[in-house]
């Protein structure tokens, strides 16, 4: 564990040492839980949008894109269920004087048991070696089926509360649990309150006549009430789907884990409109085609994984996570709903207008029914510099740090370096710079010592340094030197771009 919280300290310090992560307003000491990137976090993150769009909206014939206000009529998330049901249950611990997530601290005490049933196995395999059956093991030791049987426990009794907002039950399992707080060590709790994650705010020239309205808390609700506009301006048939990026708004109780969480942050979502009675086959489908994309990435298999949701949002008939494995273990990256026709349903009931869909081939009208992924664009990013992240020991005995983030979404894709600050070579280097800049984000650096501009580059992440030397003069090629192989050939000057762009696919 000291490890990965190690690993995650690493990240952020050279998230903020290379310009990808800086901490907001950081010189009035900053503001928590909002962040701001920078020149090269703001290139990846493009990079990550770029990629998403063009796999959701460029590659499909029916799906098309949408960017709606942050700010919308404050009927939308009465109708949504927003205001009356986005709360968190929250408890104080009064030593600490610290604000937690009541069902999170039960959520991380399930997560030690599991971690006890998986100490159990490790042990056992050491044990029996190549004869060890763990499924067996599994359904069979008496540790691991009382530690299990705990677990189901706790769940029922944690999720049965949620759902009927039994908060003094909540507190009940906390005490009965033994759960201490991770700060002050005391068991010394208030009772548990609700606690609505929407930021209001006022929208009016005059205080006393202004309106109550909301930033956002997700991107969905703009892509529902936009539903009509886009099915009859695309004249749209079902399937289709709504593509949207953009930020949302939500006062966390706990902001924490660097951007993993963060109140102010940018989703990239897709509603998928679908006649009733397929959404689980479309939610079957979604489910493996944003695997697809998240392996695309060049991650392998094994740092993804899918977690079926015990307990499903009133709206929805399935639920799916993607999870990544971060540096506090594996976390929500993306999540895949089925979401029936509850939202276009409710929008239809306060509005009092008639959103449905005529099928010509059934000869009728229906609500459509909904399945959507929703992946965060902040977790995103955290995936890949987590994934990134090397510390490597070379054969003479130095070390480097290489961010080895895949080529295609790397902030800068080649730095042109003149070996000295003088024979021609920067005037040189610059015309190359000024060729490859049309098609590429490129990067010029003439101070220092090769050696160190190599470092500096393998450090953001740059796949190609192209180095221009005396010998450039006389024959036009280049030294190229490739990020994680450190190997160097000679190339021709011309063959830059196709060689870059090849690298790119």
């Amino acid at each position: 564990m000291a490890n990965n919280e190690d690993k995650l300290k690493k990240i952020v310090a050279h998230a903020k040492e290379y310009g990808f992560v800086f901490q907001s307003s950081e010189i009035y000491d900053g503001l928590a839980a909002a962040y701001d990137y920078g020149q090269y976090g703001v290139e990846l993150k493009n990079n990550i949008k770029n990629y998403w769009w063009r796999s959701m909206v460029q590659f499909h014939e029916n799906i098309v894109g949408l960017d709606a206000a942050i700010f919308m009529h404050p009927t939308t998330w009465k109708a949504s269920g927003h205001v009356d049901a986005f709360n968190d249950p929250m408890i104080d611990n009064k030593d600490s004087k610290k604000r937690y997530r009541a069902d999170v601290l039960v959520e991380d005490y399930l997560l030690k048991v599991e971690a006890k049933i998986k100490k159990e196995v490790t042990k056992a395999a050491k044990r029996f070696g190549d004869s060890f059956d763990e499924e067996q093991f599994l359904n069979t030791n008496p540790r691991v089926l009382a530690n299990k049987a705990k677990m189901e426990d706790i769940k029922k009794r944690l999720y049965s509360a949620m759902e009927d907002e039994r908060l003094s039950d909540i507190k009940a399992l906390i005490e009965d649990l033994a759960i201490v707080c991770p700060v002050s060590g005391s068991r010394n709790w208030t009772d548990v309150g609700q606690f609505n994650l929407m930021f209001s705010t006022e929208m009016g020239s005059l205080s006393e006549s202004a309106g109550k309205i909301y930033l956002r808390p997700e991107t969905a609700q703009g892509i529902f009430v936009n539903y009509l506009n886009v099915q009859k301006t695309g004249r749209m048939k079902i399937p289709f789907g709504i593509a949207q990026i953009g930020k949302a708004f939500r006062n966390e109780i706990v902001a924490r884990q660097f951007i993993f969480r963060m109140r102010e942050f940018e989703q990239m979502e897709m509603q998928f409109f679908v006649r009733p009675g397929e959404e689980l086959k479309w939610f079957e489908y979604w489910k493996e085609q944003r695997l697809k994309w998240h392996l695309g990435m060049g991650i392998p298999e094994s740092e993804y994984r899918f977690h079926e949701h015990d307990k499903l949002a009133h709206y929805a008939n399935a639920a799916f996570d993607i999870e990544f494995n971060f540096p506090m273990g594996f976390k929500e990256l993306e999540g895949i709903h089925s979401r029936t026709d509850f939202d276009l349903k409710s929008h239809m009931e306060h509005s009092g207008k008639k959103i449905m869909y005529f099928d010509p081939e059934l000869n009728e009208s229906y609500v459509p029914y909904v399945v959507e992924t929703s992946i965060g664009l902040d977790r995103t990013f955290l995936a890949v510099l987590t994934y990134a992240f090397t510390e490597e020991k070379l054969e003479d005995g130095s070390e480097r740090v290489v961010m080895k983030i895949p080529p295609f979404l790397a902030p800068v894709k080649a730095a042109v370096l003149p070996l000295v600050k003088k024979d021609g070579l920067p005037e040189k280097a610059m015309g190359i710079f000024d060729i490859l800049k049309k098609d590429f984000m490129c990067f010029y650096e003439e101070k220092d010592s090769i050696g160190k501009r190599y470092r500096r580059q393998d450090a953001i992440g740059t796949p190609y340094c192209i180095t221009v030397d005396h010998q450039t003069a006389e024959d036009n090629t280049v030294t190229l030197r490739e990020r994680d192989s450190m190997k160097q050939e000679r190339v021709d000057i011309a063959k830059l771009p196709e060689i870059i762009a090849k690298k790119l696919k």
